[in-house]
């Protein structure tokens, strides 16, 4: 049995999927899975046992335009696949997937260019992502969580970097803290100066902090001092997933250290919703998770992604969830665990 999945959304979405390869594997334990995602995509499944092979669609590389979709279709096709399951919504995904020819093409019935499959599914927007994608492989009764989860692989490489990093800042017997303050749409941003009142009550009861981000968020103003440290554009994905591994909590806006954190069980997950609500799918799917959210605010959700300033001016969502709050929170938690 020769399975390609075809996924080329953004990171959190690509490691959401990760439960369905666990799934297939039951249902078919000898097949061959191939996965076609972005490039940066492709980092974040690296070293996962269940897959055979990644493949990178480079939308604005070697596959750009028409000409270098057909050209990956043509290579995707000579693989001969029994099925192709395509989770992204695209019209490219969904192209892609009819250049297989392959039998067995499934994709969501909401999908643009959905008439390119033999088989359509439901969209259910009830449910959250992960649910959606397993539906895939046919309906699970009282899904629970704990059977299939988020994988993530970090490999040795990765490891030893961490490993470094932990001696180097004495991170070993410490309870550490992840922040991730970034996020691609202005709106998820819970603000900066929130961010740092908060890590400057952890830093003075002496908690160590750790700064995490790509290159983008370097341009985030957050205030590196004493027990704080900042390795924003200094990890890669897999990296960042074996920081989380090791931390005892992840204060994050909702963006991709969520899904990334649910990997881990011992991680807890505190996550700050603004226009974006917990109903779209995309909350943690962890259950050491909580989600803070301004409840009963008439605007909320504004758009399932965010967007790149506030439609009402006010940006409630974000500035009535204070840092006293979040603090409160996190030593909760923390007690708990």
């Amino acid at each position: 049995m020769k399975i390609l999945i075809i996924h080329t959304a953004f990171i959190g979405d690509i490691v959401l999927s990760t439960p369905l390869l666990k799934r297939i594997k039951e249902i078919y334990p000898e097949a061959k899975i191939t996965y076609v995602t972005t490039p940066i995509g492709a980092t974040i499944l690296r070293n996962n046992p269940n897959l055979t092979e990644i493949i990178e669609y480079d939308k604005r590389g070697n596959h750009s335009g028409i000409k270098g979709l057909i050209n990956l279709g043509r290579r995707l096709r000579y693989e001969n696949f029994n099925l192709v399951l395509t989770l992204h919504r695209y019209l490219r995904s969904s192209v892609l997937s009819w250049l297989t020819r392959s039998p067995q093409r499934i994709g969501y019935d909401t999908a643009s260019g959905a008439f390119l499959f033999t088989k359509k599914i439901n969209y259910d927007k009830n449910k959250h992502e992960v649910e959606k994608i397993l539906s895939f492989m046919g309906e699970i009764p009282k899904l629970p969580r704990k059977d299939y989860p988020v994988e993530l692989f970090p490999g040795k490489k990765e490891v030893e970097t961490i490993d470094r990093i932990w001696s180097e800042n004495k991170l070993e017997s410490q309870k550490v803290i992840a922040i991730a303050p970034g996020s691609k749409w202005f709106t998820k941003k819970w603000p900066l100066e929130y961010f740092n009142e908060v890590i400057d009550l952890l830093v003075n009861n002496d908690y160590k902090i750790v700064i995490i981000g790509g290159k983008d968020e370097l341009f985030l103003n957050i205030k590196v001092q004493k027990n704080v440290i900042d390795l924003r554009g200094k990890t890669t994905l897999l990296e960042v997933a074996e920081i989380l591994k090791r931390t005892a909590l992840v204060l994050t806006n909702d963006s991709s250290p969520i899904h990334i954190a649910s990997a881990y069980k011992t991680t807890n997950i505190l996550a700050i919703f603004g226009p974006t609500v917990k109903e779209f799918g995309f909350f943690p799917w962890s259950e050491n998770s909580e989600v803070l959210q301004v409840e009963n605010l008439s605007c909320r959700p504004c758009a399932i992604h965010g967007g790149n300033k506030c439609p009402k001016g006010h940006f409630k969502c974000m500035l009535d969830i204070k840092p006293e709050l979040v603090y409160k929170k996190i030593l909760q938690i923390l007690e708990r665990k």
